[in-house]
């Protein structure tokens, strides 16, 4: 009997851990505040400024922790089919709080996706 009792307060204990991590992982990315129009444009300019020193054609999409898109620039030359592909990053990296390259990471090791 008191086995029993022990098991339920075992398996309790771990079902309110399990629901706390997944109310925790679906909370807002502490990470930062709101994302502003302005701050967003001060984050876009050094990284255009780098890509057109090297001669890269490149787009930036910056969004907000909730991934919706607060700013958008592509440079000329650059490839069309990278929009959608830009934006979804930036998403992804937003909505999962981590960035993307740990998904290739994961990826290259196997584990799917």
């Amino acid at each position: 009997m008191l086995r029993k009792t022990v098991m339920r307060w075992v398996v309790a204990a771990m079902i309110a851990s399990c629901g706390w991590a997944i109310a925790r992982a679906q909370m807002p990315n502490p990470l930062g505040g709101p994302v502003t129009l302005e701050n967003a444009r001060k984050a876009a300019g050094p990284a255009l400024a780098e890509a057109e020193k090297n001669h890269w054609n490149v787009l930036v999409a910056i969004v907000d922790t909730g991934g919706n898109l607060v700013y958008y620039e592509k440079m000329d030359n650059t490839q069309i089919g990278s929009t959608n592909v830009g934006i979804e990053k930036a998403r992804t990296a937003a909505l999962f709080k981590r960035p993307t390259k740990a998904f290739q990471e994961v990826g290259e090791m196997g584990c799917g996706f």
